[in-house]
């Protein structure tokens, strides 16, 4: 106002201008020669430059903030990349951990099957062990039995003979030495030599080797089996085990062969009274004047059962000499299977065929009287 005011009262000469900021590029415009009006654009061309500089200002700040502002955005953006890359890592981890998991989840399920599969499996055979402990322990005390019967029956009159080896012909004795225990019949306690039906000793027989019989023997003895396919085992289970095993009762005749094929067939006698432990519940099937095996009525001194049957039959003493002759023969060829039987090939050759000379006339119904 100071500067106004002096101004106006020193005006400039006439026809001169006092220009307050001329822009660029601005033509001068002629000075006018009239005072009030150079007095009245002055304030507003300060006006002007004041705006204008605010303009100015307000744009930069504008400019300046839309910088921070893109700056700031471009930092979100990445932070957001960042993040999104650390959740995805993240998700596949927990997706690798949940696989992990089920398949750590699944192998302790399967582990837990295999070890409750070998828990039953041992429990099984624990049990089959028992039982076969159990059936062992109820055979040798039958043995017993039977050994105190044989024992009480003996004389000096009347000897027994099975007590006195001694007493029976040097054949009879030489076949008990080689293989007198018989699962099957070992129950009786009755040596199968006692049962052979023999006219005269075998050393003052004639004899000649089959060729045919003899080959199919040394055939099976380089492999010895139980396996019937064979030549020497089907021919004899055709002529000799087939026909002396074949009764009445087909059914339990069926059953008698397996049980002695398989060496699970016990007899005694009946004249034993006690009674094995674990057998109290035994059945007994027939009864000791009627045979279960022919159907005709005899006297039964003998009863077998097949296995862990639990089950009694009795027997006649024809059926009990064929059984018998049977069991003596798979016994033989069971020595020597398991390489018990040390002796030359014919000699075994004609024990064999001794034994089914046994088995023959048994099924023809010859048997010893102490039978």
């Amino acid at each position: 106002q100071v500067s106004f005011e002096e101004e106006s009262q020193n005006p400039p000469a006439v026809g001169h201008w006092k220009p307050l900021m001329p822009s660029k590029g601005d033509k001068e415009e002629p000075e006018s020669g009239c005072q009030d009006a150079g007095g009245v654009h002055e304030p507003q061309s300060t006006e002007q430059l004041n705006v204008s500089r605010l303009r100015s200002s307000s744009v930069e700040i504008r400019e300046k903030g839309s910088e921070f502002l893109r700056d700031e955005l471009h930092k979100a953006q990445k932070e957001l990349k960042l993040k999104d890359k650390e959740c995805e890592r993240l998700s596949k981890v927990r997706e690798q951990l949940e696989q992990e998991l089920e398949e750590l989840t699944a192998s302790l399920f399967e582990e837990a099957h295999k070890m409750v599969r070998e828990a039953n499996t041992k429990q099984a055979a624990a049990e089959k062990q028992l039982r076969e402990a159990r059936g062992k322990i109820d055979m040798l005390q039958a043995e017993v039995t039977a050994l105190k019967t044989l024992v009480i029956t003996s004389t000096p009159s009347s000897p027994n003979r099975e007590l006195h080896p001694q007493l029976q012909s040097p054949s009879k004795a030489g076949f008990r030495k080689g293989h007198g225990r018989n699962k099957s019949t070992s129950s009786a306690m009755v040596s199968a030599a006692s049962q052979h039906v023999a006219p005269e000793p075998v050393s003052r027989e004639c004899k000649e080797v089959d060729s045919i019989l003899f080959a199919e023997f040394q055939a099976w003895k380089e492999s010895p089996t139980l396996d019937k396919s064979c030549s020497f085992l089907d021919r004899i289970y055709r002529e000799d085990v087939g026909p002396c095993l074949d009764f009445t009762k087909q059914e339990l005749s069926e059953l008698v062969r397996v049980a002695v094929e398989q060496n699970t067939l016990t007899i005694e006698p009946v004249a034993s009274q006690a009674v094995p432990v674990g057998k109290v519940a035994a059945e007994e099937c027939g009864n000791p004047k009627k045979c279960a095996l022919s159907g005709l009525p005899r006297t039964c001194k003998h009863r077998i059962m097949l296995g862990d049957s639990g089950s009694y039959y009795y027997i006649s003493p024809s059926c009990r000499a064929r059984i018998t002759a049977v069991c003596n023969f798979f016994t033989y060829i069971r020595y020597i299977q398991q390489g018990l039987v040390r002796q030359d090939v014919e000699l075994m050759y004609w024990e064999v065929m001794r034994l089914r000379r046994e088995m023959s006339l048994a099924k023809l119904g010859f048997y010893p009287s102490e039978m």
